[in-house]
């Protein structure tokens, strides 16, 4: 048998031994297995049930295997150019990276260095707050004001160590959002002292006529970084392929901490179909978003159960019980939720909205396992 390790303690930095480790879920088929269900509807990680745009779909079924021992474009140069050509701004612009998470990780280590902290919300994606600790970074964590990000509060965090403020419009998971009127304010009353990044992973579910388009911001605020995903909206999850827009000095700063080779050619090749018919795609998934959303809302108003939903693609619903019971209830009805704790919102779930059928029965699953 192999023996202790006694010195990893030592090697362990102090920041490191106080994380948590994030546990993912396991796969569908052994949870289908552990809760005696038959079929599983994944309601817990917001993927888009329509898929990959018809395009990403051709792409993805031409695409030649043996392309597979051939490394990718490093820098994704082609999604670039095209990502360049959409958003009209120079390809040198956009950084692509392994999912957004790689991109949070570009940013941060990019900027900060020991004593340095980034500021965010207290309740929104915490991969913010995660990067930032287990890289040796200070977190400071403003509460949400009316389930949105507190602007004057988050200003008055600012020090002068304070080298990122992470913005995550509309939020993951209130799905609150900032108008372009209010972001703007902010960034003028930033005045450039950080690096503002705004992540836009649900921006295009949001239909409200006040919402900003940061791209077209970027060249007026030349310290706003924005991120985007082809994750949500455009159903390449598994792919994990995400990116950011930003000034060309600042895009070129964070560029030095990048990994090359980093996104896979699938993963490239499907992210730029996707682009072919992009709008297309949008337009039928907002409006099963609009209609599940209309739905379940009203039913959850009906049954006197308390919930938020702003924009995006969920919902978060108020339990008067353990989130985490109610969530062991529900698989065994078939249905997978997303509990809120973690998210510092106990005794809460987060459902993903698709097609109706599926919210119908979801709705027939919660009632039943709220009145056992």
């Amino acid at each position: 048998m192999p023996g202790k390790f006694p010195a990893l303690d030592v090697l362990v930095p102090p920041h490191i031994r106080k994380i948590e480790p994030y546990i993912p879920s396991k796969p569908d088929a052994v949870l289908k297995e552990m809760y005696g269900c038959s079929t599983l509807h994944r309601l817990n990680n917001n993927e888009n049930a329509l898929g990959p745009t018809t395009a990403a779909l051709a792409a993805i079924k031409n695409f030649d295997p043996v392309q597979a021992a051939v490394y990718p474009s490093g820098d994704a140069y082609f999604l670039r150019c095209r990502l360049g050509e959409r958003f009209g701004l120079s390809p040198d612009a956009f950084l692509v990276g392994n999912g957004a998470n790689e991109v949070i990780a570009f940013a941060i280590n990019a900027f900060c260095q020991k004593g340095d902290n980034i500021i965010t919300a207290d309740k929104t994606f915490a991969v913010y707050e995660w990067v930032a600790e287990f890289s040796g970074f200070e977190a400071k964590l403003i509460p949400l004001k009316d389930y949105g990000f507190d602007d004057q509060a988050m200003l008055s965090a600012i020090d002068e160590r304070t080298k990122i403020v992470f913005v995550c419009n509309p939020n993951n998971p209130t799905g609150t959002y900032w108008n372009k009127e209010r972001l703007k304010a902010f960034l003028d009353k930033i005045d450039g002292r950080t690096i503002v990044v705004v992540d836009e992973a649900y921006s295009e579910f949001v239909e409200a006529p006040d919402f900003p388009d940061c791209m077209e911001l970027i060249k007026d605020y030349p310290n706003l970084v924005v991120f985007r995903t082809f994750s949500k909206m455009f159903g390449l999850a598994a792919l994990r392929i995400g990116y950011l827009a930003g000034s060309l000095e600042v895009v070129d700063v964070i560029r030095r901490t990048c990994v090359v080779y980093s996104v896979n050619a699938l993963a490239q090749t499907a992210a730029l179909a996707t682009l072919i018919d992009a709008d297309e795609h949008m337009a039928k998934t907002r409006a099963m978003i609009r209609e599940s959303r209309n739905y379940l809302t009203s039913e959850l108003t009906c049954l006197n159960i308390p919930f938020i939903a702003g924009e995006g693609s969920y919902v978060i619903i108020r339990l008067p019980m353990s989130d985490m019971l109610i969530y062991r209830k529900l698989m065994r009805l078939g249905y997978m939720v997303r509990t809120m704790t973690g998210f510092r919102f106990p005794n809460h779930i987060r459902v993903t909205l698709q097609p109706l059928p599926v919210m119908e029965g979801f709705i027939k699953a919660l009632t039943e396992v709220l009145k056992k």
